[in-house]
């Protein structure tokens, strides 16, 4: 069992940066891949980014990149979310998972979820 806690979400204005944090707790987090998803209103989730256990294997949504940046520190079992050069359209709810095996860009691979961050960027 993996627990998730997200923080670090808040409003900003577009340009801005905001970095969030997810929390993990319970079993081994270094064999997991963690991911950021993102939900808009009336939206499903999608995938912005995510990191193997290998700390080098990152990949991102193409909306993304080049913008934010995933990072892990498996001494303090969390993961990060560095968001620069917001836009309006970044404005969703957060949501930091855990998969144990498949593609970390698929939701549906995804075992352990936290209970998200509101992420809002004003024009």
């Amino acid at each position: 069992q993996v627990q998730l806690v997200e923080s670090g979400g808040g409003l900003v204005q577009a340009g801005g940066s905001l970095r969030l944090s997810c929390a993990a707790s319970g079993r081994t987090f270094t064999f997991y891949t963690m991911g950021w998803f993102r939900q808009a209103p009336g939206k499903d989730r999608a995938f912005v980014a995510a990191i193997r256990w290998t700390p080098d294997s990152t990949y991102y949504a193409d909306s993304v990149t080049g913008r934010f940046t995933i990072s892990r520190d498996n001494a303090k079992n969390t993961v990060y979310l560095q968001m620069n050069s917001l836009k309006p359209e970044d404005t969703a709810v957060y949501y930091c998972g855990a998969a144990k095996r498949g593609s970390g860009s698929d939701v549906r691979n995804y075992d352990y979820w936290g209970q998200g961050t509101q992420v809002t960027v004003s024009s």
